[in-house]
């Protein structure tokens, strides 16, 4: 079982690999208190990812790659490696189901663990892998976080106000983050004069995450629950919606946090350009379109406990985490390998393509 562990503030990270093991910010005591999880054991993690302590697609991945390393160095040894670890995969792959960076990222470990000559030392190797998925991950975000303030400053080279719904930010990934890696960037070229944040029930990402994240780096942000956006966009001059994407489809289909299909309706009713910023290690090449996407339900009880309250009256109860936008709904994806303006299955595959050839 995981237990907490002492960080000074300064060193915020959703993720940070110790001696002891993977230490993970545990962000279901965000804003109020900054407590770390140390996880020793894989099941530790497991446990981490299921109860939310550690959430967002690219660094769910990176927790599970620690995870299989985890698992390795407490095995100590093998005759057979891939069997040894194969329970261990299995626990880690079946925590959350629409995140694809979880599947890619154990993937990996499972390629490197095969390509392995004998005689290897492999937990250091795991290690190592699991090291640079992570260093990568934050590269990318660095990356995209320019690309993506490019295409701010296309449209307009004027302060802008932008919407963010849930929280893709640095305590999603890596480091630094996908949707506000792009506000960041932008608001260091001067191109961000407000930033508003969705609540996202039931969890609360907007006013616990990502108004948390923004406040500490002092970028203007003001708060509005999910359904009050179509007002918001009416009332306002909102130049872009930018958000994460916890898996997208071969056709440009993205899936994220429950309520994004319905903002980017509103968006496109309002005329307010649309964009969604992931790695390419979000992209489900074998998933023809949206639909064919596995999404999350969880319990109800998130739904029908408030604090210490109790609501229960006895209806049935449907929680979704996630949701599908189509891609025609979409300006812009923006990935680590380049953007995609109008995303539809061709330009998807080419640049896929692309990324193989290097």
């Amino acid at each position: 079982m995981a237990v907490e562990a002492a960080v000074p503030r300064e060193q915020f990270q959703a993720l940070a690999w110790s001696g002891d093991g993977l230490l993970l910010l545990d962000q279901r005591q965000l804003p109020g208190n900054e407590s770390y999880l140390l996880c020793r054991t894989a099941a530790d993690v497991a446990e981490a990812i299921n109860a939310m302590s550690v959430r967002g697609a690219p660094a769910i991945g990176i927790a599970a790659a620690y995870g299989i390393a985890l698992a390795a160095r407490e095995l100590g040894s093998a005759d057979d490696w891939s069997a040894a670890l194969e329970p261990s995969f299995a626990m880690l792959e079946g925590t959350r189901p629409t995140a694809v960076n979880l599947a890619w990222a154990l993937r990996m470990m499972q390629q490197q663990l095969q390509r392995l000559p004998e005689g290897s030392d492999v937990p250091a190797t795991l290690l190592a892998l699991a090291r640079q998925i992570h260093d990568s991950d934050r590269e990318a975000n660095l990356t995209m976080g320019r690309l993506g303030m490019q295409q701010l400053r296309k449209y307009d080279k004027r302060p802008q106000h932008v919407i963010t719904h849930c929280n893709a930010g640095a305590l999603a990934t890596g480091g630094f983050g996908t949707a506000l890696g792009v506000i960041r960037t932008a608001h260091a070229a001067g191109l961000i004069e407000q930033v508003h944040a969705n609540e996202t029930r039931p969890w609360l990402q907007g006013t616990r995450l990502t108004a948390w994240e923004l406040m500490r780096e002092g970028i203007p942000v003001s708060l509005q629950a999910d359904l009050a956006v179509g007002h918001l966009m009416k009332e306002q001059s909102i130049s872009w919606v930018i958000v994460g994407a916890d898996r997208i489809a071969a056709n440009g289909d993205v899936a994220n946090k429950i309520g994004t299909y319905a903002l980017a309706v509103l968006a496109m009713h309002h005329g307010v350009r649309f964009m969604v910023v992931a790695p390419s290690s979000t992209i489900d090449m074998q998933l023809d379109n949206g639909d064919l996407i596995p999404l999350e339900e969880r319990d109800a009880d998130e739904l029908l406990i408030v604090g210490n309250r109790q609501l229960d009256t006895g209806a049935e109860v449907f929680n979704p985490v996630f949701d599908v936008t189509p891609a025609d709904l979409i300006d812009v994806i923006v990935t680590e390998k380049g953007i995609i303006e109008r995303p539809d299955a061709r330009k998807l595959a080419d640049m896929m393509s692309r990324q193989r050839l290097h």
